[in-house]
């Protein structure tokens, strides 16, 4: 197993929750501890970082200029935040969230006295990042570019409530505003300059504005893909005996109506990784699996069944004030997705709508006092 990080493998969402809340140590998120991958007699090349892949002679080449062969390959790499394209945006106390390291300098920085914060990104790290800084006291300005938050993942319903949650907890919420710089002193960031002139005060940035898949040497090596490296149903790549999985893979997904995308998700992450390992062993089976996301802001989590993409219907189930609801999405008569706020039962029981496809009317749906399930 060969990767960047320093770090035995460890779970990422936390980075942006628990963890930079300090709610859970660092050995709490490590997926196995490293007694486990010596027993498994699993080799770490740790710290290092893959710059070359000659798929002929079936060797990588890392960034020290050593090489390693192979006979199948698994490109598990994700991706890198994407960073601001605009003047002071390598200054220090300029951040993304992608592992740990990040997530330490942040700490840190906290510790040392930061106040002022601003988040550039209104989609999931951004508000789950927001949520934490203000926990810590901070003075939190998030900047989303687009009319509302979660604009890409989410319908409106789901947007208003999560900003209305975020602008009681104090966050400074703006909406449709462009950032024309970073500014700084002595190589350290002090403020974020809007197109409109403002200047925002800024101990630190936080960027949460999406990834680049990290798949330049696949592509330099003559792999097919774009946005991504294009993979099969069996998470095989174009080039021969090379693999990828998770958020870096772009796949025909069933829960799009077969659009090839990108899902950026544990849930991705780990049955992309089951479909490999079968087939690598002669037991392959075509990856099929409900998309499922979560994310924790304050006391409230949200956890998302299907997507949402291309619904033309959303009805709401339950009352936005009582911090307990879901928004059911409808494309065709058919419920494609969920999300759900503080509200496992739904979460759970839709699930199986979502699997089955079902067309069911929207009064049903409404129907709080009539669980999921009993709709199937």
């Amino acid at each position: 197993m060969i990767g960047r990080d320093a770090d035995i493998p460890y779970e990422r969402p936390p980075l942006s929750k628990e963890y930079l809340a300090r709610e859970k140590e660092f050995e709490r998120i490590c997926i196995r501890p490293a007694k486990f991958w010596d027993d498994k007699q699993v080799g770490m090349m740790l710290g290092s970082t893959v710059t070359e892949v000659d798929p002929g002679a079936h060797k990588l080449t890392l960034a020290d200029g050593s090489t390693v062969e192979y006979g199948k390959l698994i490109w598990a790499t994700g991706g890198d935040p994407r960073r601001l394209s605009c003047a002071g945006a390598d200054l220090a106390g300029v951040h993304g969230v992608r592992d740990r390291a990040d997530a330490d300098r942040m700490m840190a920085e906290l510790d040392a006295g930061a106040k002022n914060v601003v988040v550039i990104g209104g989609g999931y790290i951004g508000l789950e990042a927001a949520a934490v800084l203000t926990k810590f006291g901070c003075n939190v300005v998030l900047l989303e570019a687009l009319p509302r938050v979660l604009a890409r993942v989410a319908g409106e319903e789901l947007s208003s409530f999560y900003q209305n949650e975020h602008l009681s907890k104090g966050v400074d919420l703006r909406l449709e505003v462009q950032v024309d710089c970073l500014v700084g002193n002595d190589g350290k960031v002090t403020g974020v300059k809007l197109v409109d002139g403002q200047v925002l005060p800024a101990d630190m940035v936080v960027v949460g504005i999406g990834i680049v898949p990290a798949v330049g040497p696949l592509i330099a090596a003559g792999a097919a893909g774009g946005n991504g490296v294009d993979v099969d149903e069996f998470c095989r790549t174009s080039l021969p005996d090379i693999y990828a999985i998770g958020d870096c893979a772009a796949h025909a997904n069933a829960f799009a109506e077969g659009a090839v995308i990108r899902l950026e998700s544990v849930q991705n992450a780990n049955d992309m990784a089951t479909t490999a390992a079968k087939d690598i062993t002669g037991k392959g089976e075509p990856y099929h699996a409900l998309p499922w996301f979560w994310s924790n802001q304050y006391d409230l989590k949200l956890q998302t069944a299907g997507l949402s993409i291309g619904h033309d219907t959303t009805v709401l189930r339950g009352d936005p004030a009582s911090r307990s609801f879901s928004v059911v999405y409808l494309r065709g008569g058919k419920v494609i997705a969920l999300d759900c706020v503080n509200a496992m039962k739904d979460y759970v029981q839709g699930r199986k709508l979502v699997e089955a496809g079902l067309a069911i009317t929207p009064e049903a749906l409404a129907n709080a006092e009539v669980p999921l399930k009993e709709l199937m």
